[in-house]
């Protein structure tokens, strides 16, 4: 286990396969989502099912591989939705409807590009030229958004005409009640500092829900996979010369781009993978493994496949290496066998695992400098506006131009970068000529 550096990270092999397991369940719903999602499209729902599993297999193996990382990918969401919403359902270009072939194509070439550069290093040179305190602020902001979903999953947090949101209804609400009883059970053991909290609080629920004939346990554990060759190969070229297809493009680039760079940050703050500058090590491999997921996937025939901050869950429970990512991504080819046991696990049983998760990236607002306005207002921004808009690369543009603003307006030139001006001036125009 050499390969791993296990030793030098402070970890071991079984805490590895623990945090693996944690992952791999806190994600799992996305074998079932990212179909239910892109089967609007016209494709076909059960062959997703396998080719969500095999894409996100591929691409976390590429990062415990290239990175050694303890983060696992899947089809992205919200990138999924905007492929079969925003893309496929309501967009026409050259007044023809675009079919989710065309679509396929538009995330191949974005992966492509990726993946270009990446080899030049700029991706790598974006990452590394933002300011550690933004890090910090984007790191506690994905927890706060995380914790947000897993509140809205759990029924807690609802939706609510007069304020936005409210509290869910308690009476009669089973969800939310097992929901509150897993974060308890997981809160309590994380106090104890027990091994596998967030894990056993999954399958607490999981268990508890079967025993009292809420959950259904399926007639057949196993079974044979369905056919991919209704999606792999599928991708169409021909809108290739058409200027709204390449905004099609631009716009897969460009979310994929921050969100995996905000997941990367994130993660691997909290679980001090970062230098002691605030950048990331090994940088390269891990947008090297984004990119080649993101092209595999479009040729098997799913949307863009990105960084998961449910990685989270794995990097809490002790993951540091890829051999936490090993595991998921075995765990992932496994469940195209086993999807009628993966399904068995419902939504409130992972719900208070992401909002544990979510506090535990938000403690890292503790390193924040708070004397220094600059510096403290650009990163709470970051914070705040991540669940806000629902976007962790809105949270990223919101911290990036104020920090570059403030900076300038307050004398501070030598704080900012040529590549943080740059960014600060696409995202402006983003925002008005988008």
């Amino acid at each position: 286990m050499s390969l791993f550096n296990m030793r030098e990270t402070g970890t071991n092999f079984f805490t590895e396969v623990l945090a693996g397991i944690t992952t791999f369940v806190t994600m799992s719903y996305i074998i079932f989502v990212n179909p239910s999602i892109l089967s609007k499209t016209g494709m076909d729902f059960n062959a997703l099912v396998v080719v969500t599993c095999l894409a996100s297999a591929l691409g976390t193996f590429c990062m415990a591989i290239f990175a050694n990382y303890p983060i696992a990918l899947a089809p992205g969401m919200g990138l999924n939705a905007f492929f079969a919403f925003g893309v496929v359902l309501n967009m026409k270009i050259n007044g023809a409807p675009v079919t989710w072939q065309m679509a396929l194509a538009a995330v191949f070439i974005e992966g492509a590009i990726f993946a270009v550069l990446t080899l030049t290093s700029i991706r790598e040179a974006i990452m590394n030229s933002i300011p550690k305190t933004l890090k910090i602020g984007i790191s506690a902001g994905i927890g706060l958004f995380i914790a947000f979903i897993g509140l809205q999953s759990a029924g807690i947090i609802v939706d609510n005409e007069a304020t936005l949101l409210g509290l869910g209804s308690v009476r009669n609400n089973f969800p939310m009640m097992m929901s509150l009883l897993g974060l308890c059970i997981m809160a309590v053991l994380t106090a104890w500092n027990v091994k596998g909290a967030l894990l056993i609080g999954i399958v607490a629920v999981t268990g508890i829900g079967v025993a009292l004939g809420k959950i259904e346990m399926p007639a057949e554990i196993v079974s044979m996979p369905p056919s991919i060759m209704p999606l792999v190969g599928k991708l169409d070229f021909s809108l290739i010369k058409s200027t709204e297809f390449w905004i099609v493009v631009f716009t897969f680039f460009f979310v994929d781009f921050f969100d995996t760079l905000g997941t990367l940050v994130g993660v691997c703050n909290r679980s001090g993978l970062l230098d002691e500058n605030g950048n990331l090590p090994r940088a390269k491999g891990a947008l090297m493994a984004d990119a080649v997921a993101t092209m595999a996937g479009a040729v098997m025939g799913t949307s863009t496949v990105t960084s998961y901050v449910e990685s989270s869950s794995g990097v809490a429970q002790g993951g540091r290496t890829g051999l936490t990512a090993i595991v998921t991504a075995l765990l992932f080819v496994g469940a195209i066998f086993l999807t009628p046991l993966v399904g068995i696990v419902p939504g409130y049983a992972t719900a208070p695992a992401l909002v544990i998760v979510g506090i535990y990236m938000m403690m890292s607002l503790r390193d924040v400098n708070y004397d220094d306005w600059t510096e403290l207002i650009p990163s709470l921004l970051g914070f705040f506006m991540m669940p806000l808009a629902y976007s962790i690369a809105i949270g990223i543009e919101f911290a990036i131009v104020s920090y570059v603003v403030i900076k300038i307006l307050t004398g501070k030139f030598k704080d900012i970068s040529f590549l943080m001006v740059a960014l600060s001036v696409l995202f402006i125009l983003k925002e008005f000529f988008a």
